[in-house]
């Protein structure tokens, strides 16, 4: 049975969250070809922990690293690595973070350099896919809506969605129900009650024109798009508290 967070609950979570976005914009001054993903990591650790608060994925089920960076292909749970980043890559950076007992959650993908079209509308129609999911998080409305949302524009901009992870409830746990896909029926799954709080996750993916050009857009090793959002379901507008409230938005690193 899904519960509702009471207000001081919920404006727990939200100081949390905004401490997340606060560390993507942190480490978004960062991002430029050269720079590594270990370096990235090291910067959040340093910036949450000044902040008083845990990395919330460190040490989560063995995770070694503050931050789960994703390149290119991958889909997510990156380990961040030594390599140098390089124009054209995209790099999603995801961060969670442990404070007054209750977990922040979000991700965000940064172009670095220039990127070709193709991307540029993976990335845009990734957002979007988000946008359309959010406007479903209404007390009344079920997953589902959520879900179709999501696939709806993705699918009708000639992307597909990431089947196998999906969102989830947060608060006291880093995981919590209800899982939210990123596919779904219209009227079908869990209904959305008041003071629910889900961490939305959108991963589009899709064919590169280049090197990838020839791989089916629905295996996991083709460019990922991933946003993800804190969200708490309101009974009539919904409102949306996720990093993009903290963060200063820098889509392109140069």
């Amino acid at each position: 049975m899904l519960r509702g967070k009471s207000e001081e609950e919920v404006a727990l979570v939200r100081e949390s969250s905004l401490l997340v976005g606060k560390t993507l914009a942190e480490v978004a001054e960062m991002i430029k070809p050269g720079v590594t993903p270990k370096e990235l990591d090291k910067r959040a650790f340093e910036f949450i922990s000044d902040n008083g608060a845990v990395p919330g994925f460190l040490n989560y089920n063995g995770f070694p690293n503050s931050l789960c960076i994703s390149r290119n292909e991958a889909v997510v749970h990156g380990i961040p690595d030594s390599k140098p980043l390089v124009d054209g890559d995209i790099l999603s950076v995801d961060c969670g973070v442990l404070m007054n007992g209750f977990f922040g959650d979000s991700a965000y993908t940064f172009a670095v350099g220039n990127v070709s079209d193709e991307i540029t509308k993976l990335l845009e129609t990734t957002k979007r896919s988000l946008e359309k999911g959010i406007e479903q998080a209404i007390v009344g409305n079920r997953v589902g809506d959520i879900g179709y949302a999501v696939q709806f524009e993705a699918e009708s901009n000639g992307f597909g969605v990431v089947r196998e992870l999906v969102g989830h409830g947060l608060g006291r746990e880093l995981h919590e129900p209800p899982e939210v896909p990123n596919f779904g029926r219209r009227g079908k799954g869990p209904r959305l009650i008041d003071g629910l709080v889900i961490d939305q996750q959108d991963r589009g993916e899709g064919q590169a024109l280049s090197t990838h050009s020839s791989l089916d857009i629905y295996k996991q090793n083709t460019l990922m798009g991933h946003r993800e959002s804190r969200i708490d379901v309101a009974r009539e507008l919904l409102q949306n508290v996720s990093h993009y409230e903290g963060m200063a938005k820098r889509e392109r690193c140069e």
